[in-house]
């Protein structure tokens, strides 16, 4: 993600303060009041910022964070979870995946396998699998997030409706011990829920990093999962959550048996 350097500047007052005033933005970057109100306008398209009566704020949750930073974050743990993801998937299949860097780490754990058909609603995963040995790569239509690349919204939900796939793959923004999954965007949420409705086997991959993190909507609980990838042990409230919802959680690099 690249920003001009007004652009950066205001992140880097944002990051420090919290809050920017438009009229101290122009005096101090030498620019018009409308230069830095179009600044501010792209990076709430962005999803980095929230702008206010005469200003902007940050936004407090890790769901803004810049998508090529959340990417490098816990990498090993991701690229982990992905390939023990990709094992549950069998050659021939069709897979849903939606936006997330750990489902696009399990797009790249599936390069190796062969005729399967996938949708997606992340604009990364496409570009992953292009050159995949495919049956067909599908991505649902609608809104494009230009934050990180999520295609949502209510065409998009429709969309997914129009398919039954063998298997979804979905990545969270928080979880909590009580098993909920949850997320910031009512829009990712509702393609998370279409994605999950119309799949025969429901997979979530998610590091448990995620366990310290808040967010307000619900995707699902677990009973709406067969399998959870996590890369280290969870709280034990959610593997009691998980064991009355006969929902699998797996942990990566542990004997998984009992």
């Amino acid at each position: 993600m690249t920003f001009n350097p007004r652009q950066r500047h205001i992140l880097d007052c944002l990051k420090s303060s919290g809050h920017v005033e438009v009229d101290t933005l122009a005096q101090t970057l030498g620019v018009t009041t409308q230069t830095v109100r179009r600044d501010l306008n792209e990076l709430v398209e962005r999803g980095l910022v929230a702008r206010t009566h005469g200003g902007a704020k940050r936004m407090l949750s890790t769901s803004v964070s810049a998508y090529e930073d959340r990417r490098q974050n816990n990498m090993s743990a991701k690229q982990d979870i992905a390939l023990v993801a990709a094992t549950l998937i069998p050659n021939g299949a069709s897979v849903a995946l939606n936006i997330g860097t750990t489902t696009e780490q399990v797009a790249l754990a599936l390069k190796l396998h062969q005729d399967l058909t996938v949708l997606t609603n992340n604009i990364n995963i496409v570009h992953i699998l292009r050159d995949a040995r495919l049956r067909s790569l599908i991505v649902a239509g609608g809104e494009v997030r230009r934050s990180d690349g999520a295609i949502v919204g209510q065409d998009a939900v429709d969309a997914i409706a129009n398919y039954k796939m063998d298997f979804a793959v979905i990545g969270t923004s928080s979880l909590d011990p009580d098993g909920s999954v949850l997320d910031f965007d009512t829009r990712e949420v509702a393609v998370a829920r279409a994605i999950l409705s119309n799949a025969r086997q429901k997979i979530l991959v998610a590091d448990v990093s995620k366990f310290a993190v808040s967010a307000p909507y619900r995707i699902c609980d677990l009973e709406g999962l067969d399998h959870v990838v996590l890369n280290a042990r969870p709280p034990p409230e959610f593997y009691t959550a998980a064991k009355a919802s006969n929902t699998n959680v797996i942990v990566t690099g542990v004997d998984n048996d009992g």
